[in-house]
């Protein structure tokens, strides 16, 4: 009994601690998952800890499943309206992408470490693709706002990438296995199989849990559990039948967390708190199985292939895949840079100690070492680089308050507050008539601390505050009516670079006063779409554009006659 209550202490404690030190060395800069590894090796057999952990295919076991549960997070916080912008260039990063980048690498290291071309291919496989619990993590920890574009890009590339380097790394151990099998058949064969079932059970199974969650009343405690059981259950099976289980998690959480949702806010705090749990363990665990003293005499040759790996493998092959979709320089910079290797790499490295190959060892020490260096080398710099490159954006918004509500019926509603300022567009415009988005219903509005009896939301003054409940979608359009409208000095107007992103039902008003622009008065109503139709002289299509003083609006995307994008650029 003692020895339980000592487990469930001394546990508790290391976990409590992780979370400890993540809170002081994010201030620092410091990426939170190399702390993770940091407190693992201390654990680990030559640290103050002592413990052994030798048991491989354990290892392997719980760091899938966390990896699992990391994905269905991912997919659930993924807004479907990225993929409208990210998908195609996120898919060629994940698929010829890897391949590219794998190569690359794999021929240095059948270069410098006269490995044979397979056990290059290999090695380069291993590392070849980004880690989806690495960038999660970094974006969001980091409070970073990008263009959307390459938010959406960088978040769907390192969610979809995972299966194929998985792919090419059983692909490639059987082959070392089995070097008389029949190459071609072999891997086109296992690469449909793979990536077919994966996103064919992906979607069904999605559905499939959608509509248990929806039609089957629980209590409110269960709908979370069934959330996670059934995204386990999508990994399991879609493995079980041969696809690629990483994958149809992903999606499943992908087709959940984008369609209506009985209690979906409570599911989606309570994954996020699963996901953080499992990122932690799955750390902790990889810095326990490590031998530091393996590590030195790795340390010339994973350098190296860490070096080539960064700034020659991976730039090149986002190069080639964003060629098509013509990114500006600085933003194919930028997700170059932000492709870090963090668990899956280190995952994917005991593969070959499951397979029993003779360099295991070798290779998954190497691999350890590059990943080091990439969450210090990368994960340290992503905010300075995004700022020194003009990527980062001023904050999209300034609510003091945001109340996520879950509503009978699957209606996902927020309550937020606004505290109004003197150059907030409202006020300082003193508009007499504003159109709120469909969706919003003004909750209470506060002078000097207190509730006026009546909502009286034509008379604004600096200082209210405005309490309205309102569908996540059109939060960006209310922002832009109640926000103040002020960029910090570092990132003045002038310094971003690139296209803002805007709904066409946005205010042309309200964003006029948000960028500087001048606008007639009787125009200042108008949505969007409402003013570009009236601007331009035919029926718009995509890529017409109309000037103002300061500003130039284009048609972005359409859906039918409906102008549903607006992209917006600074002159």
């Amino acid at each position: 009994m003692d020895w339980a209550h000592q487990v469930i202490f001394f546990g508790a404690l290391v976990i409590l601690a992780s979370i400890l030190a993540s809170v002081v060395t994010s201030r620092l800069g410091v990426p939170l998952l190399l702390v993770f590894l940091g407190i693992g090796m201390l654990l680990g057999p030559e640290g103050p800890g002592g413990l052994v952990f030798e048991n491989i295919p354990l290892a392997h076991l719980i760091g899938s499943a966390a990896l699992a549960v990391i994905l269905f997070d991912g997919g659930l916080r993924t807004p479907v309206r990225n993929f409208r912008i990210g998908l195609r260039p996120a898919l060629g990063l994940a698929t010829i992408g890897v391949m590219l980048t794998s190569g690359l690498t794999g021929l240095f290291a059948w270069w410098w470490l006269g490995l044979s071309w397979l056990e290059a291919l290999l090695l380069g496989a291993i590392v070849g693709s980004t880690d989806a619990a690495a960038v999660f993590s970094l974006l969001h920890s980091r409070g970073l706002e990008l263009k959307s574009r390459v938010g959406a890009t960088l978040e769907i590339e390192s969610g979809s990438n995972d299966p194929m380097a998985i792919f090419l790394t059983i692909v490639l151990i059987e082959l070392l296995l089995l070097p008389d099998r029949s190459l071609g058949l072999m891997v086109l064969g296992q690469f449909v199989q793979q990536m077919g079932l994966g996103a064919l059970l992906g979607v069904l199974g999605g559905l499939g849990l959608l509509w248990l969650i929806n039609r089957l009343p629980m209590a409110a405690g269960f709908y979370p559990l069934a959330a996670l059981a059934g995204a386990l259950c999508v990994f399991g099976l879609t493995g079980l039948l041969g696809g690629s289980g990483f994958l149809a998690v992903y999606l499943a959480g992908l087709v959940v967390g984008n369609r209506p949702l009985e209690a979906g806010q409570n599911i989606k705090r309570f994954h996020d708190g699963v996901a953080s749990l499992a990122q932690i363990g799955m750390f902790l665990m990889l810095g326990v199985i490590v031998t530091p003293s393996e590590l030195p005499p790795v340390a010339l040759d994973a350098g190296l292939l860490a070096a080539v790996l960064i700034l020659v493998a991976r730039p090149l092959a986002v190069g080639v895949c964003l060629l098509p979709f013509r990114f500006p320089w600085r933003e194919q910079l930028f997700i170059a840079w932000v492709g870090l290797r963090g668990a899956v790499p280190i995952i994917l490295a005991l593969f070959p100690l499951l397979a029993g190959l003779e360099l295991a060892g070798y290779f998954f020490h190497v691999v350890f070492f590059v990943v080091l260096i990439s969450l210090l080398v990368q994960g340290w710099t992503v905010a300075p680089v995004a700022r020194w490159l003009q990527l980062e954006l001023p904050p999209a918004t300034a609510r003091v308050q945001r109340t996520e509500l879950d509503i009978p019926g699957q209606q996902e509603m927020e309550l937020v507050g606004y505290r109004l300022a003197e150059n907030t567009p409202v006020v300082r415009e003193a508009w007499s008539s504003f159109r709120l988005p469909a969706t919003a219903r003004l909750v209470a509005h506060l002078r000097g601390g207190r509730l006026l009896e009546t909502l009286e939301i034509l008379d604004l003054r600096s200082g209210d505050h405005l309490y309205i409940m309102v569908s996540p979608a059109d939060l960006p359009d209310l922002d832009r009516l109640f926000v103040a409208a002020e960029v910090p000095e570092r990132l003045s107007e002038r310094s971003v670079f690139g296209e803002f992103a805007l709904n066409g039902t946005a205010q042309l008003g309200a964003v006029a006063m948000a960028y500087g622009a001048t606008v007639p008065p009787e125009d200042q109503g108008l949505t969007l779409e409402e003013f570009l139709r009236a601007q331009l002289p035919v029926e718009p299509v995509v890529g017409d554009a109309v000037d103002l003083d300061r500003v130039r609006l284009v048609v972005r995307e359409m859906e039918g006659a409906r102008i549903t994008r607006v992209g917006l650029k600074l002159l």
